[in-house]
């Protein structure tokens, strides 16, 4: 049995893989500074409540874009599952030609959604598009070439700048709208999160199909906590919400014993 775990700014999303099938998935939001206590009695704990026995978990494989809390989960990993987790980072094998200028520098759930895709669609022009704190496009040319991508402010980042940052525009709740012209202030502002993200996700799109891929054909594939918001709008050809810990789990068979038991050294007695 292996865990996956990919933490986000604002949530923790994990899984379990059972002979290469996804069986589960769990979130829980994610703070810092968060312990290792606090981490390992969350995972046993939904582990169990799903119906999982955590004394079966052999494997572990992770990604964080926040880097003060590897510390925690490593030692959460060692103390609450007596293993050495797979950390996704720079030095592993991914199976992708990276092009990025500096590849430190490329988020490790961005490379995760990468592996996956280019797993489950080889040989294709790749656009994977996640709607999460932040929205971002990588671009993956056929051949596995991760040539870079988009980064844009994610919906909820945007509403809470409106927020913060006028006197009198409240926070609202993030939905579909239906309605372009809102007849309200909080109409208004779910109109200009939707249509505004759609909007920039459509134009971006084409213009990726246009330079990267010269016109070539191209999958676009969405994934991350808002994707289901613009599931009728025809933004993209497939939508693969668990696409990160399918990339971790790929990430994890081209690594072997990247995650393996951990003994705690011996404490030496003093003669």
């Amino acid at each position: 049995m292996i865990l996956a775990l990919d933490v986000g700014n604002s949530q923790i999303f994990g899984g379990v893989f059972q002979n290469r099938e996804l069986t589960m998935r769990f979130r829980k939001p994610s703070r810092s500074p968060t312990s290792s206590d606090e981490l390992g009695l969350f995972l046993r704990g939904v582990l169990r409540e799903n119906g999982a026995d955590p004394g079966s978990v052999e494997q572990i494989a992770l990604c964080s874009v926040v880097p003060e809390i590897i510390y925690s989960l490593r030692s959460c990993c060692r103390k609450y599952f007596r293993l050495d987790p797979f950390i996704l980072q720079a030095g592993v094998k991914t199976g992708l030609k990276i092009r990025y200028r500096n590849p430190l520098e490329v988020g490790p759930d961005r490379i995760a959604n990468a592996i996956a895709a280019t797993h489950l669609y080889p040989g294709c022009n790749l656009i994977v598009i996640d709607f999460g704190t932040a929205t971002t496009l990588d671009v993956v040319r056929a051949g596995r070439e991760y040539l870079g991508g988009i980064i844009l402010p994610g919906l909820r980042i945007s509403m809470e700048a409106l927020e913060k940052n006028t006197a009198r525009l409240p926070n609202v709740e993030i939905v579909p709208s239906t309605e372009l012209v809102g007849r309200s202030t909080v109409e208004c502002i779910q109109s200009g999160l939707y249509f505004g993200n759609r909007a920039a996700v459509a134009g971006l799109t084409r213009e990726i199909r246009d330079r990267a891929f010269q016109g070539q054909p191209s999958l676009v594939i969405a994934t991350g906590g808002f994707s289901r918001l613009f599931e009728r709008e025809k933004l993209f050809d497939v939508l693969l919400p668990d696409l990160v810990l399918v990339g971790l789990e790929r990430a994890l068979s081209l690594n072997p014993g990247g995650s393996a038991p951990w003994q705690a050294p011996e404490t030496e007695v003093a003669p």
